[in-house]
C-alpha cells in the first residue's frame, strides 16, 4: 500500500465492497485503506501485539478482515485467519496450536440476509484455551453479545482512535506472514506456516501472469473466503500488491436472488472472475436464464480453483458466463504451494477442458510412478514438484517431523502433492484428485474425478459424488451420489439404470457403478468441498464420522436414509 500511494495512486479503488443485505456498499482506495491499516496497527500495538506474536482472525467477508491481516504483516506478527463457519471448538484448537494471545472478531456477519452471531463462537473458545489475552471486536451486525470489560475491546474505539501514521516495519524475507490450517490425513489440522518474502513473490506474480492483470482497466473478482488460502493469495496478498481493483462480496450466490453474482458483475464490470467448480456446478443446475438477464459483457477471462473442473461444466462456463470468448485457465495448487502452480497460460495455451495442460513458466512438476521415476506420455502416476517454488511451504507450525514426514519422505528430493494426476499423448497435465480418491476396481486404477465428470456429462445430472466401497469381488467397487437437474424430475430406477449405462458408454463397462443414489444435496464442508469420507462410509454400512465441519450436518441424515431405503429395494 505505502508503495501504491507514494507512487500516486492513493486515489485508486482497493476494492469494491458489497454486503450481503444489498444495501451496504463502499469502494476502498488504496490511500483509505493505507490509514485503517495503519491505525489497526498502532491499536494492536496498544493491545500489546509484538513482532513475533500471533493473532487469530475470525471474521465476515468485510473490509476489517483485509485490515486486520495486513496489520498484522506490518507489525511482523503472524496471522491465522479462521473461516467465521468454522465452531467454537474449531477456532480453540488453532488458537492453541499456535499459541494466539489476541483474536480479532465481529459481533456477527450476514448470511442469506440474517445475522449470524460470531462473538458468542469466541466466547465458548476462551473457555476452552487460557492463551486469548485480548478480542477485538468489530461491530457488524448490531447484535447483542456478552462483554468481559478486561478482554473484549471494541474495534471502531480502538482502531478508529488511532493514529493514521504508522512506520511500516521490515523484516527478513523468512520471517513468518501467516499459518493456513488444512486438513490432514490423520484427522488433526495442519498449520502450514508460508514466510513474508518467497510467499509474495509467489502470490504477485502469479496473479498477474496468469489472469493475464492490467491493473489499470481491469477488475478483478476472486470469489473465495479469507478463511481460505485462495483468499489469501488471490483476494489479498497478490492483488494488492499488483495495484489491482477487486471486488469483494460478503455473502452467498443466491440471496437475495440467484443471480447475484451476475448482478455483481455487471454493476462493476468484472472483467476477470476466479471461483469454484462446486459453484459452477451450482448455477448449472440452475440454468442458463438467470445468467442470460445479465449483460457480463465486460469478463475476459475465467478462472477455476479448488479441485479439478469436469470438461461439462468446464464448458458450460465459458460459453454460458464467458460468452464464448473468455478463456479458462483450470489452476492447479494447494495451501502448501501458496500459489498457482499449474495452469494454462491466456494467450499462450490451448487449453483442453478439463487439463490444468502445464507447469507454469518457473515451476517444475512431473507425474511419476511408485519409484520415483518420471512416466512416459499416456500414463498416469503421482503428482510431484522436483525443484524449489518462491512460496513453498516452510514447515508445519511446530511440528518440523510431521513436515517432513508429509511431503517430503516419499521420494528423495521431491514434493509430493498427494495428487493423483495423468498425462495425454501430448505430455498436458490431468489432475486425478487426491491419491485416496482413485480406486482399484479389479486392478484397474479409476479416478472419482473422471467417473464423476462422466456422470455430470449426462444432461439429466447437475453434480455427482463418486466413492470407492469395499467389495469382496472386484476389491473396490463404484459408488454414486447423484443430484438432479431440477427439470429431470424426483428421479428413478429408470433414470439409474440410464446414468449407469452413460458411465459405461463414456468411460467402459469397468466404471459402471454398482450403485447410484438419487440425493437432493451432497455433504459439503464450509469451504465447499464434498467430504468423501462420509460417503465411504454410507457406501460401506458403517457408523456415520464426524460431521462437525459440514455446512448442512442434516444432509448426512438423508443420505442414510436414502441408502437404508434403497438397500431395502
Amino acid at each position: 500500500m505505502d508503495r501504491h500511494v507514494e507512487a500516486g495512486a492513493g486515489d485508486k479503488v482497493a476494492f469494491h465492497w458489497v454486503g450481503e443485505p444489498g444495501e451496504d456498499a463502499r469502494d476502498i482506495t488504496y490511500a483509505q485503506l493505507q490509514d485503517e491499516v495503519c491505525q489497526a496497527a498502532n491499536a494492536l500495538v496498544e493491545l500489546g501485539v509484538q513482532t513475533g506474536d500471533r493473532v487469530a482472525i475470525y471474521l465476515p467477508m468485510i473490509p476489517e478482515a483485509v485490515v486486520a491481516m495486513l496489520a498484522c504483516a506490518r507489525l511482523g506478527a503472524p496471522h491465522t485467519v479462521v473461516f467465521g463457519g468454522f465452531s467454537a471448538d474449531a477456532l480453540a484448537s488453532r488458537v492453541e496450536d499456535c499459541q494466539a494471545k489476541v483474536v480479532i472478531t465481529a459481533d456477527g456477519g450476514y448470511r442469506r440476509g440474517a445475522p449470524s452471531a460470531l462473538k458468542p463462537a469466541v466466547d465458548e473458545a476462551r473457555t476452552k484455551t487460557d492463551l486469548i489475552e485480548k478480542v477485538l471486536v468489530v461491530r457488524r451486525t448490531g447484535q447483542d453479545v456478552a462483554w468481559d470489560d478486561n478482554v473484549d475491546v471494541w474495534w471502531d474505539g480502538a482502531v478508529g482512535s488511532a493514529s493514521t501514521e504508522h512506520a511500516c516495519e521490515f523484516f527478513d524475507a523468512e520471517h513468518p506472514l501467516y499459518v493456513m490450517y488444512t486438513s490432514g490425513s490423520t484427522g488433526t489440522p495442519k498449520g502450514i506456516l508460508h514466510t513474508t518474502g518467497g510467499y509474495l513473490v509467489g502470490a504477485a506474480y502469479t496473479h498477474w501472469g496468469i489472469f493475464d492483470l492490467k491493473p489499470e482497466s481491469d477488475v478483478y473478482w476472486c470469489t473465495a473466503d479469507i478463511g481460505w488460502v485462495t483468499g489469501h493469495s488471490y483476494m489479498v496478498y497478490g492483488p494488492l500488491a499488483n495495484q489491482a481493483t477487486s471486488v469483494m462480496y460478503e455473502g452467498v450466490p443466491d440471496s437475495p436472488h440467484k443471480g447475484r453474482w451476475w448482478e455483481i458483475i455487471e454493476k462493476y464490470k468484472v472483467s476477470i472472475f476466479y471461483t469454484a467448480p462446486t459453484a459452477i456446478r451450482t448455477f448449472m443446475k440452475w440454468g442458463d436464464d438467470i445468467p442470460a438477464q445479465h449483460d457480463m459483457s465486460s469478463l475476459r477471462l475465467l478462472g477455476s480453483v479448488g479441485e479439478p473442473i469436469n470438461p461439462e461444466a468446464y464448458i458450460w462456463y465459458r460459453e454460458t458466463i464467458g460468452g464464448g470468448r473468455a478463456p479458462v485457465v483450470d489452476t492447479w495448487w494447494q495451501t502448501e504451494t501458496g500459489s498457482i502452480m499449474i495452469s494454462p497460460l491466456p494467450g499462450v495455451t490451448a487449453a483442453k477442458p478439463g487439463s490444468a495442460m502445464r507447469a507454469i513458466p518457473g515451476i517444475v512438476a512431473d507425474v511419476v510412478n511408485d519409484e520415483g521415476e518420471s512416466v512416459p506420455d499416456g500414463s498416469g502416476g503421482y503428482l510431484v514438484i522436483k525443484e524449489p517454488w518462491p512460496s513453498m511451504l516452510s514447515t508445519l507450525w511446530g511440528d518440523d517431523q510431521r513436515f517432513k514426514d508429509t511431503y517430503w519422505s516419499r521420494w528423495k528430493g521431491m514434493y509430493f502433492a498427494g495428487d493423483g494426476a495423468k498425462k495425454d499423448i501430448d505430455g498436458d497435465v490431468w489432475v486425478l484428485g487426491r491419491v485416496d480418491d482413485v480406486m482399484n476396481v479389479s486392478g484397474h486404477r479409476l479416478s472419482t474425478t473422471e467417473i464423476e465428470s462422466a456422470l455430470v456429462s449426462h444432461p439429466k445430472v447437475a453434480e455427482a459424488a463418486v466413492v470407492g466401497a469395499t467389495d469382496e469381488m472386484t476389491g473396490q467397487a463404484v459408488c454414486a451420489y447423484v443430484i438432479l437437474r431440477e427439470a429431470a424430475g424426483d428421479g428413478g430406477a429408470d433414470i439409474v439404470t440410464e446414468l449407469r449405462n452413460h458411465v459405461a458408454h463414456e468411460i467402459g463397462a469397468i466404471a459402471k457403478p454398482r450403485q447410484i443414489m438419487i440425493v437432493p444435496e451432497l455433504p459439503k464442508t464450509r469451504s465447499g468441498k464434498i467430504m468423501r469420507r462420509l460417503l465411504r462410509d454410507v457406501a460401506e454400512n458403517r457408523e456415520i464420522g464426524d460431521v462437525t465441519t459440514l455446512t448442512d450436518d442434516s444432509v448426512m441424515k438423508l443420505i442414510a436414509q436414502g441408502a437404508a431405503a434403497s438397500a431395502e429395494d
